[in-house]
């Protein structure tokens, strides 16, 4: 009697073993599919420091890992058209805009701005602090022959460089004083220290290094030099194995009351002054004024 009663008290225990795995898949399906998650950003929010604030809060908050790729915001949503990255936070609008309209993204958030600044060294080669205009720096700079320092990259700054240049009328490539970088944003600032040359950069990047740089703002305030963050989602009709739920927790995340209050006070206390600007329900055509 005790045999046959260890021998069903051990398959009863079999039963509710299987059923409590059956039970449990189902369960683990509808949780976050994977925990790992992949962020294509520009390099400003990796040099500038900001990412180093938010993204422990966004991983303890939530439980994901993220796996930053700081690259170009170019490079950052050729990323997003191949499959290769889940979330992008990025600053080319233009080019964001085509983006979604090629069905690569599925929601687009504004974030935050800065500014665009032009630097160069404190000599003023090209007498660009008095200009009246960034497009009429840029006509300075070119009449000067003076060296500019471009990223080259793709990036958000280098495609706002390459519109002052159209705006100016001139097309800078191939002349002996412009120069491509192909490197981010704080390398590029270095190279332009040590060439003394001119170049365009975020605010955020320069402030965070200006301690260990030469080039000083000869150039800022122009509306044109408006700097907008966006973060996207990967559109995961396209790409099924993006992690759609870490990507979107993260997107909810950017644009939470915390994070812009994070936003809003970052470098404040060791720059005097903010770096970038909380931006989430607002309209782009109101930032800046």
């Amino acid at each position: 009697m005790k045999k046959w009663s260890a021998k069903r008290g051990f398959t009863a225990m079999m039963i509710a073993a299987v059923f409590l795995i059956g039970t449990a898949l189902p369960a683990c399906a509808a949780g976050p599919s994977q925990k790992n998650l992949i962020l294509a950003t520009t390099t400003s929010t990796q040099d500038s420091g900001l990412l180093d604030v938010l993204i422990p809060v966004f991983e303890k908050k939530t439980g994901y890992f993220v796996k930053t790729i700081a690259v170009g915001s170019g490079q950052a949503m050729a990323m997003g058209q191949k499959g290769e990255a889940d979330v992008l936070l990025v600053h080319s609008p233009a080019a964001e805009k085509k983006f979604m309209a090629e069905g690569y993204g599925v929601n687009r958030l504004i974030v935050m701005h800065n500014d665009f600044i032009v630097v160069g060294p404190p000599a003023d080669p090209a007498a660009i602090k008095g200009a009246k205009s960034t497009v009429e720096a840029f006509k300075k700079i070119a009449a000067a022959n003076a060296l500019f320092l471009s990223r080259g990259d793709n990036s958000g700054t280098h495609s706002k460089e390459k519109g002052i240049w159209k705006a100016a009328g001139i097309n800078p490539e191939g002349q002996k004083w412009y120069q491509e970088t192909g490197l981010g944003m704080g390398q590029t600032l270095n190279v332009a220290a040590e060439k003394k040359g001119y170049t365009l950069a975020d605010r955020g990047t320069w402030l965070a290094l200006k301690k260990n740089l030469g080039p000083e703002i000869l150039k800022e305030g122009d509306p044109i030099l408006l700097n907008v963050y966006h973060v996207i989602t990967v559109n995961p009709a396209k790409w099924p194995k993006v992690n759609a739920d870490g990507a979107k927790g993260f997107s909810d995340f950017m644009v939470s009351a915390v994070t812009q209050g994070l936003v809003k006070t970052f470098g404040v206390e060791k720059y005097g002054g903010a770096l970038f600007f909380p931006d989430a329900g607002k309209k782009e055509d109101g930032l800046g004024k």
